[in-house]
């Protein structure tokens, strides 16, 4: 059995940003038992300034193309040539993500070992990657063409780095919100992704007209398109931006943070809702497209309530000022070690 850390370099890539935080435990650990890594990063949905928010050193290579089918596929394309050449110059064993379509292109091109982590089944993937890592909440009938390649780790993607958030409360003051404010953090459904359904705009839309009705409320709206995005929320309610009733950052916030702080939380993707979830804040999901396994659980557990309608906005929403969030009791914390040991039996197999 190898030395760890025995001259393994392990390609990591950053392809959105919820991977900017989840990644982050995962490299300080690689890096404490001598790995090296070498991390990709980009260049869109502020991949990069959260990066740098979070002091993870990368190297930022490709952007992104476009909703459009046509241009996914050049995007992908693109940007697996683009890293080729950095990936070929530092030789790395295996390449590592949380689903980066070109990642997995660029190393099945260059013969690399690839590892896609996900937690949502109903992905669509293009080229199968050589392992598969998932919660074990995912069932082993909708991931049976991996067979003997698939690990699984306890818990919820979130868990890895949630049980290691430390609050700053300075966020509210710099946000601009008062105490006895009710800051709702929203996050738009993602609507350049395969599975999106057009519905959840129309929630979005229809939740932030009811919260935004409700006296002493603020709405931090966290875009993901910063520049097309925001001049729709801004031409959608220019009363209300002008006003401050709603907040658009200027700047990468650190999101944990920002949901620790909030009465609750609105969003049309995955992993804004799973972390309110994991640090006890409401959460309520306005996806329309098909739901996970790890979104039914979170619901069926009572930490995650899926609204389906204009009239479950309106019923379902409960505006009430936080007597303060905890972490759930039944919050897995073995999510990191397992990861880690995952990582190190796939090195040992390729090496």
């Amino acid at each position: 059995m190898p030395i760890p850390g025995n001259g393994s370099k392990i390609w990591i890539d950053l392809d959105n940003s919820p991977h900017v935080p989840f990644f982050k435990p995962i490299i300080n650990e690689l890096g404490k038992r001598g790995y090296r890594v070498l991390v990709t990063a980009r260049d869109c949905f502020q991949v990069c300034a959260l990066a740098d928010l979070m002091n993870l050193r990368h190297v930022a290579i490709g952007r992104h193309y476009g909703k459009r089918k046509i241009l996914k596929v050049a995007g992908l394309v693109i940007r697996s040539l683009q890293l080729m050449p950095k990936v070929i110059s530092e030789k790395p064993d295996i390449a590592l993500s949380h689903g980066s379509r070109s990642q997995v292109a660029t190393a099945s091109i260059l013969n690399i070992p690839s590892v896609v982590m996900s937690d949502y089944e109903y992905v669509k993937t293009i080229i199968r990657p050589t392992y598969l890592i998932v919660p074990e909440i995912i069932p082993d009938n909708v991931i049976t063409e991996y067979r003997k390649h698939v690990y699984k780790y306890p818990g919820t993607k979130e868990d890895v780095y949630v049980p290691d958030f430390i609050p700053d409360p300075s966020i509210k003051e710099i946000l601009g919100i008062g105490e006895e404010e009710l800051l709702v953090t929203m996050r738009p459904p993602a609507t350049e992704a395969h599975y999106h359904n057009p519905e959840s705009e129309l929630l979005f839309k229809a939740a932030v007209d009811f919260l935004g009705q409700k006296d002493n409320s603020r709405i931090v709206i966290l875009p993901r398109n910063e520049k097309k995005e925001t001049a729709r929320i801004k031409d959608s309610w220019p009363k209300w931006c002008s006003s401050g009733k709603i907040v658009i950052p200027e700047h990468a916030l650190d999101g944990l943070n920002l949901i620790w702080h909030s009465d609750l939380v609105v969003s049309g993707g995955g992993t804004m809702n799973r972390e309110a979830a994991a640090l006890g804040v409401p959460a309520y999901s306005i996806f329309r497209g098909r739901i996970g396994a790890v979104d039914r659980y979170l619901s069926e557990n009572g930490r995650l309530i899926l609204l389906e309608s204009i009239d479950d906005i309106r019923t379902r929403i409960r505006f009430t000022k936080s007597q303060g969030h905890g972490a759930p009791e039944n919050l897995k914390r073995g999510a990191l070690d397992k990861i880690i040991g995952i990582i190190e039996a796939i090195l040992r197999e390729v090496k």
